[in-house]
């Protein structure tokens, strides 16, 4: 499964909101990332999720806050995680209090959950719709 995409539609729908990382400037190698996004979608479509990501850039390739708006308000989410590059990072403070105010906006009946990492995904979203 690649980030973006919608996996089974019968299962509490996701929504997972985060850096993408071929798009954060700096000289890294953005692939263990991607792997590690990749694989947490997989484990949360794998435990019947309904999972979609919105991958948002820091390179300036886009408009943040209508892109995360559009995909807040695509569907009836259960719940938005905010992924740990946008929430742990002080330089981008500003950005996470604009994606929490929006998924409360347009998404007001969903759970927020937070990860501290790609691989807790799947941890964080448990936590918050199945206790």
């Amino acid at each position: 499964m690649t980030p973006g995409t919608i996996a089974d539609m019968s299962g509490e729908k996701v929504l997972v909101i985060g850096l993408d990382p071929r798009r954060v400037p700096g000289p890294w190698d953005p692939e263990p990332v991607e792997r590690a996004i990749r694989a947490g979608l997989e484990t949360l479509a794998g435990e019947g999720f309904h999972i979609e990501a919105c991958l948002v850039g820091l390179d300036g390739s886009d408009d943040i806050q209508t892109r995360v708006s559009v995909a807040l308000q695509s569907r009836q989410w259960d719940c938005v995680v905010v992924g740990g590059g946008i929430r742990k990072e002080e330089n981008l403070l500003s950005l996470f209090e604009d994606v929490v105010n929006l998924a409360r906006r347009h998404a007001p009946e969903a759970e927020i959950a937070f990860n501290g990492s790609p691989e807790t995904i799947a941890e964080s979203v448990k936590r918050r719709l199945r206790g």
